[in-house]
């Protein structure tokens, strides 16, 4: 089976992560990037990846590396890749996104339009053909140019990882499913330990604890453009992983994990978004403000996306909102708790100062990710819930 190298992109400041779990899934690291993951893999990889990581992107093909500091040595590079390897005669091919980071070559439409071009000068001498009818699948190509080294990525996801198929719904200011899977693999949380987002808005970050919990992997349900790539993936392929990764769900697990909001229309959102994930009876979604947040066991773990002041409440809100976090989290004097913000004061109006402060990249907001780490619970035998 032909071998690749695979690139994975992530939000800037969780490679570490997604490093992790592509290691988890039995493959080679090549290198790792601002931004983004490489490994090695075949076909089978290209098919796991899209079904089981939690925190990527997407998940491309590298077709080629190279310099270029003009238009002219792009064209002859990107000419002399073999595409035929990649794309068949009737495929449909274009560069669907390019980005140019500290180099010479910086237009991306500029950048696009060569590379299209130059893919047509090859496979036209390949092929025999001037003119091709693009009938086929669908075969998009991402173009990265960092410090003038060009990488042609074929996309193989199509939509982004992050649209888990479970979320048409969401509040005004969501995290995205993927940035969240990757917060809460930053805590030691583990399924048999409380979890409570007292902003859980359209419910996320609890969805995609319960789909941990439960061994749901996020692209089950959902479908990627290299499916329709015969050429390249056997079509059994993605049968197989699926029919794998689908044995492998638990179809109960002893968890609690609890999402809070003062908005009935987004928790009403929450709830059906938790029924399409298939992890409705694994939360308990209630209407409550911040400011009443308890619980009754210990070493539980707050992981939660606050207002930021950036898009919903204006900066006047912010420090009550953030002082009532601190005063619940005194309350809960065993728990532990996670914040991303972008708020500058979080940590003076929560009351605290965070023992680690993460730069992390939510969209194009740079936030912090924010840890308080409470004091650990005592031995117990494994599975059991300190009350």
């Amino acid at each position: 089976m032909q071998r690749y190298d695979i690139i994975c992109p992530c939000h800037f400041g969780l490679e570490a992560v997604l490093k992790r779990e592509i290691q988890d899934l039995g493959y080679d690291i090549a290198r790792t990037e601002d931004g983004r993951v490489i490994f090695h893999g075949d076909a089978d990889a290209v098919v796991r990846a899209n079904i089981y990581l939690r925190t990527a992107e997407r998940v491309l093909i590298d077709c080629a590396e190279f310099e270029a500091l003009t238009f002219d040595e792009l064209f002859e590079a990107v000419k002399a890749v073999r595409w035929e390897d990649f794309i068949p005669k009737d495929g449909r091919f274009w560069v669907k996104k390019a980005s140019s980071v500290n180099s010479k070559l910086f237009s991306p439409r500029d950048i696009q339009s060569i590379v299209k071009k130059a893919m047509v000068d090859h496979l036209s001498g390949v092929y025999g053909i001037k003119h091709f009818e693009e009938t086929g699948e669908d075969y998009p190509l991402r173009v990265f140019i960092n410090k003038n080294h060009v990488t042609l990525g074929l996309d193989t996801t199509g939509d982004s990882l992050h649209k888990r198929g479970y979320r048409p719904e969401a509040g005004e200011a969501p995290i995205a499913e993927n940035l969240a899977a990757a917060l809460i693999m930053l805590t030691p949380w583990k399924a048999d330990r409380y979890l409570l987002d007292p902003f859980c808005g359209s419910g996320t970050f609890a969805i995609e604890a319960a789909m941990i919990a439960r061994h749901i992997p996020p692209g089950l349900t959902r479908r990627f453009t290299a499916e329709r790539w015969t050429n390249l993936i056997e079509k059994k392929l993605w049968y197989e992983v699926a029919d794998e990764a689908g044995s492998e769900i638990l179809p109960e697990v002893k968890c609690d994990i609890q999402g809070y909001d003062i908005d009935p229309r987004v928790l009403s959102y929450a709830r059906e978004n938790a029924k399409r994930a298939g992890v409705a009876d694994t939360i308990h979604f209630q209407e409550r403000a911040v400011a009443d947040m308890s619980h009754h066991g210990k070493y539980g773990f707050i992981i939660t996306n606050p207002p930021y002041g950036e898009r919903i409440e204006t900066l006047k809100t912010l420090p009550k909102i953030y002082r009532e976090l601190g005063e619940g989290a005194k309350r809960l004097d065993t728990w532990s708790m996670y914040v991303i913000t972008s708020y500058d004061e979080a940590e003076k109006h929560i009351g605290k100062k965070a023992a680690k402060n993460r730069k992390i990249y939510n969209g194009m907001i740079q936030t912090r990710f924010l840890s308080f780490p409470g004091p650990k619970p005592p031995g117990r035998r494994p599975g059991e819930r300190t009350e």
